[in-house]
């Protein structure tokens, strides 16, 4: 059994701090939102009263927050995760950031004999419900083998691809490809569905073919559907692409694709879909098209 301290249960971090209590550790998380703490404490985890109370005694400290601000203060910041965890503790950090922000965490934590893994997931709040979520890590090889156990309960692809800050870039690699996926499809079904050709028979062919892939299977029929629940909404998709274009002005390369469906991405929140599912790119597309 392991002592850990989880600081983070939104729509990702509570399904997997339950999943870790279900695999036998003692789990202390803490939340602002204190329904997310009751959900925990349900499930047999304990409620911790602040940063400081989760990270006491943890063996390991878990973060799944929502952008670099919330990391910093929770982590870098007076009362923080490195002021307060003991010397040896492991802190993984599942949030999506920028890279940068990841290495500076580690420099910080290594002067204090604190070890950091940056890992952040893929999958959604599905993939976090059902433990098979794909997670990319940054850090050294050791750390990453101490942290496996725990992440291989709440993760199916799990795989450590540099050091730190590298799970990052892969993560911002993961939302470039998403996004741009996510704008192909709603592109087929508008030009489907304007010819007079059945959508749902169209992509049932296209998900057999050379054209198949994981949104097609996941999603065809809730976008045709036009049912945009979030799982993972476009506010947070927005954020990602901010990231990914950083990373790539960080790494002096060109993404043309990338910056446009970051526009159309960052279109869609300026017209109210926020809190949409990130398959809501269909409505740009449409509104595009005149056929909103």
């Amino acid at each position: 059994m392991t002592t850990i301290g989880f600081i983070g249960l939104g729509i990702m971090g509570s399904p997997m701090s339950g999943h870790l209590v279900a695999a036998g550790h003692a789990v202390r998380g803490f939340d602002l939102n204190a329904d997310s703490v009751a959900k925990l404490v349900a499930a047999g985890g304990t409620a911790a009263g602040g940063v400081a109370d989760a990270v006491a005694g943890a063996d390991v400290v878990i973060t799944m927050l929502p952008d670099h601000p919330q990391v910093e203060d929770v982590v870098l910041g007076d009362g923080g995760v490195l002021e307060l965890a003991a010397p040896g503790t492991l802190l993984v950090d599942m949030s999506t950031i920028r890279p940068e922000t990841s290495v500076a965490v580690a420099e910080a934590a290594a002067s204090k004999g604190i070890r950091v893994l940056d890992a952040p997931v893929s999958g959604g709040e599905a993939g976090a419900r059902q433990a098979s979520l794909s997670i990319m890590v940054g850090g050294e090889e050791a750390d990453f083998a101490a942290a496996r156990p725990l992440l291989d309960v709440v993760g199916k692809t799990v795989v450590h691809v540099g050091p730190h800050g590298a799970g990052q870039v892969v993560k911002a690699a993961n939302q470039l490809m998403v996004g741009g996926i996510y704008a192909l499809v709603a592109e087929a079904i508008v030009l489907l569905e304007a010819s007079g050709v059945d959508a749902k028979a169209g992509l049932d062919v296209l998900a057999g073919g050379l054209a198949a892939n994981r949104i097609l299977d996941l999603k065809r029929e809730t976008m045709i559907a036009r049912e945009f629940a979030p799982g993972f909404r476009i506010d947070l998709h927005h954020k990602d692409m901010g990231i990914a274009l950083a990373a790539a002005r960080q790494a002096d390369v060109a993404l043309p694709v990338t910056g446009l469906i970051a526009q159309l991405i960052a279109a869609g929140r300026a017209r109210g879909y926020g809190s949409l599912d990130h398959s809501a790119l269909l409505k740009v597309i449409e509104n595009l098209s005149g056929r909103a």
